[in-house]
């Protein structure tokens, strides 16, 4: 009886001990839980080494379609900050958020202080039936110095959490800044003397880069990827690239590309691929792929239509 006693209380404190030591870690390790890719990058560039940053919506998932589970606010209960772009994009955040403890994670929303623009939506109809509409346009991060204030907005949020790293994030936050200047740069450059300066996408992701840079965009559908474009869009459209002799039509690669198929066949216009970032797959960012060059890809691709 002593022995199993004795036994019993090993037991108890190897399991004490098991259970004590993910809190100590925990106290000594940054946990930041993000929402999409850009939040991802923008954050896990100015952590650096500092702590680990997770992605909530798993990679090659799009974005518009997600839902969080009660795993996933499980995940952002347990971090130590949660970085989400705009209630506008990531419209379940509202919900998340009410459901965890704020005193122990701190809130990030990366577009807070941006003003956003109105939505680029054609067909208001398909709009309101559509469960993820916007009245808004939430993709401020296609644009590099939009997404300069998001890293900015991260950087703040973390040395308020962390003063004593201050100087770590601002220095990791200055050189991705930097990083993003270039980027900038690169696009003045390009569209700095171009005669057209429209272009035609099947998502409409990319009005504040084209306001950026004095371009043009014409979108098939709207905001949402998955949005289908009525009738007397598609008349329209096909009326608008035979005046102006568009020779591209840009799709995204993570969404269905069966309207701008279409829509090339019948007006024999070349398919291209522009990123929105909402979602890189694990092969992809294994091979080096990040924010800065998937935006430069962006850019040649834009080249074959803006001259």
């Amino acid at each position: 009886m002593c022995i199993g006693m004795l036994l019993l209380g090993i037991f108890i404190l190897a399991a004490c001990g098991e259970t004590t030591k993910p809190a100590t870690d925990k106290q000594d390790q940054i946990t930041v839980m993000t929402t999409f890719y850009p939040m991802y990058n923008f954050t896990k560039e100015i952590v650096g080494d500092e702590g680990t940053v997770e992605l909530l919506i798993p990679s090659g998932t799009d974005a518009h379609d997600f839902e969080p589970s009660a795993k996933d606010i499980a995940k952002v209960s347990d971090a130590d900050l949660f970085v989400y772009n705009s209630n506008e994009f990531e419209t379940w955040a509202e919900d998340v958020i009410s459901n965890i403890n704020q005193n122990s994670v701190k809130i990030v929303e990366a577009s807070k202080g941006i003003d956003l623009m109105e939505s680029d939506d054609h067909d208001h109809e398909e709009e309101e039936e559509h469960d993820h509409s916007h009245e808004v346009d939430p993709h401020v991060w296609l644009n590099p110095v939009l997404a300069q204030k998001e890293v900015e907005t991260i950087r703040d949020a973390l040395v308020s959490k962390y003063p004593d790293k201050k100087e770590v994030f601002e220095a990791n936050a200055a050189a991705y800044l930097e990083k993003l200047q270039t980027l900038d740069a690169e696009y003045r450059t390009a569209f700095a003397a171009v005669e057209n300066r429209t272009f035609v996408t099947q998502h409409a992701a990319f009005g504040y880069l084209a306001k950026e840079y004095g371009l043009i965009q014409e979108s098939i559908s709207g905001i949402s990827p998955d949005q289908e474009p009525s009738p007397s869009r598609l008349a329209e459209l096909k009326k608008y690239i035979d005046e102006h002799q568009v020779k591209v039509i840009y799709f995204e690669a993570t969404a269905s590309s069966k309207v701008a198929e279409t829509l090339a066949k019948e007006t024999g216009v070349e398919l291209s691929v522009l990123q929105t970032l909402e979602s890189l797959t694990e092969e992809e960012q294994q091979s080096g792929q990040d924010y800065i060059s998937v935006m430069q890809e962006n850019l040649e691709a834009l080249k074959k239509s803006i001259k």
